[in-house]
């Protein structure tokens, strides 16, 4: 590809992601970030975890950005008596007009482009691994016939604190596949106010599409033909060692307050989200900022901590912090 063109495809791909950032924005106030990291995972081919009390906009995130797209959009609320069927989908028995009867596949609500698994953490661990499947291979498995899930296929599952009273803890394999979790916290006083008024006033016109399908996926390849040098390639994988409590270089704290560290799928999120956020700030190639920028929301929710973590009050994102340091030392 000729430098002008590669020019021109990354200015196209800074505009786009800012144009959709704009819109999102302009519904949701006072959660930038959020937006951000919800738009970066879905360039980059995740699904992600958004963690927050009741009433903060878990929601209304994911359906603007459904919308915003023009992409299929499906929620599912977990509750506890949730099945895996009622999420997959199952077979049905049809009779047709000679009285000849056969299965027919009932497809489920997770066959299409946004899914919003709503406060995924109150349906029973059988329930949450029905998505394991799907999130990894964009298929499902039904009585031995495999399904494929259209693309783009991106899970947004909200959770409640889990201290939260009817709330199970995530596997840890359906953790480790979500590429980024977002946290929402209540948003400033300034951006509250606009909250309150602009939410009790007139209804709000109709979104307006930023993206069609086909074009999120060309950004989509765009994304995984940004290139990475060898000392940041070695950064991350130092970097997921790091928060392995059994790694002789890890830090004391890590050692004591981790019970399971990152995956190689961490590392590879943090390199997909680092390359669509370079693209989105117009850099043709990833920086040491992006990665930074990134590490906590890529890696925060694959630490298993210790009891004794929970005890001190040790944090994930302290723990992050520290392997990301301890990483920079070859």
């Amino acid at each position: 590809m000729k430098p002008e063109d590669l020019e021109r495809r990354i200015e196209e791909f800074a505009r786009a992601f800012s144009a959709l950032r704009s819109s999102l924005s302009a519904r949701l106030f006072g959660q930038d970030e959020a937006l951000e990291l919800a738009g970066l995972a879905l360039l980059a081919g995740g699904h992600v975890l958004i963690e927050g009390a009741p009433g903060l906009g878990k929601t209304t995130l994911v359906k603007l950005l459904a919308g915003a797209l023009e992409l299929s959009f499906q929620r599912i609320q977990f509750t506890p008596d949730l099945m895996p069927a009622d999420i997959v989908g199952t077979r049905v028995l049809e009779e047709d007009g000679r009285g000849h009867r056969g299965f027919r596949f009932q497809r489920g609500p997770l066959f299409a482009n946004v899914v919003l698994a709503d406060e995924l953490n109150r349906a029973t661990p059988r329930t949450q691994s029905a998505l394991l499947e799907a999130m990894a291979e964009r298929q499902v498995t039904v009585f031995g016939e495999t399904h494929a899930l259209e693309a783009p296929f991106f899970v947004a599952a909200t959770q409640n604190p889990i201290e939260m009273e009817g709330t199970y803890p995530l596997p840890e394999a359906q953790l480790d596949r979500f590429l980024l979790e977002i946290v929402i916290g209540m948003p400033a006083e300034a951006a509250l106010r606009t909250i309150l008024e602009r939410t009790t006033s007139s209804e709000p016109a109709p979104l307006e599409a930023v993206w069609k399908r086909e074009r999120l996926l060309e950004l989509r390849a765009l994304v995984r033909e940004v290139p990475v040098s060898s000392a940041l390639l070695a950064r991350v994988a130092r970097l997921v060692l790091r928060t392995q409590p059994r790694d002789r270089a890890a830090p004391e704290r890590i050692r004591r307050c981790v019970v399971h560290g990152a995956s190689p799928r961490g590392g590879q999120a943090l390199l997909l989200a680092g390359k669509a956020r370079a693209l989105a700030h117009g850099r043709a190639h990833l920086s040491e900022e992006d990665l930074e920028a990134l590490i906590v929301p890529a890696l925060r929710h694959r630490l298993i901590l210790s009891f004794e973590a929970e005890a001190e009050g040790v944090s994930r994102e302290e723990l992050v912090r520290d392997a990301w340091e301890a990483s920079a030392k070859e």
